[in-house]
């Protein structure tokens, strides 16, 4: 068998991940529209039956009680405001799909500072300190570099990296 160059193993994981956030979305997403319909949300309860994981948030990922990391869904960690810290319960259904729920929040506190883009990657400074923020939270805000904003980061925030973006001031 012939070597595959690492340069296109690198592009097929990046395309599964994108793949299984997408389906994750597009789950949640159902949910919300079906919402407490006996029906429907049997339907779906009995196509979950599949794996259950909990796991850490580490600000783009689910760090599973199995060591892996699971891809969490940019717009679900940036809708439900997570933070580095957060538990999670991973349920993996049967067909593959993920879904993810919020079941443990860390105490959290919400402090302001600038936003800044650097090497492709936005930050918010506070007070000299900087915390990463997700793409998708920057563009839902309408937020620039330059920008003043508010984020929320766990209140023991000296080993943090991420910070959920809470609004654009």
């Amino acid at each position: 068998m012939a070597e595959v160059p690492e340069k296109q193993i690198k592009r097929l994981k990046s395309l599964i991940q994108e793949a299984e956030t997408s389906l994750a979305a597009a789950k949640e997403l159902l949910l919300s529209l079906v919402g407490e319909d006996p029906a429907v949300s049997a339907a779906i309860a009995e196509e979950q039956l599949g794996k259950i994981i909990e796991g850490v948030f580490d600000g783009q990922n689910m760090v599973g009680s199995d060591g892996k990391n699971y891809p969490v869904p940019a717009n679900y960690a940036s809708k439900s405001k997570l933070v580095q810290g957060d538990i999670l319960k991973l349920t993996i259904a049967d067909d593959g799909s993920f879904l993810y729920k919020q079941i443990g929040p860390v105490p959290r506190k919400q402090v302001v500072g600038l936003l800044k883009l650097e090497n492709g990657h936005y930050y918010v400074d506070v007070n000299g300190k900087m915390f990463r923020v997700l793409l998708a939270s920057v563009t839902y805000f309408k937020a620039k570099p330059g920008d003043q904003v508010s984020v929320n980061v766990p209140e023991d925030d000296s080993h943090t990296e991420w910070a959920a973006l809470e609004a654009a001031l």
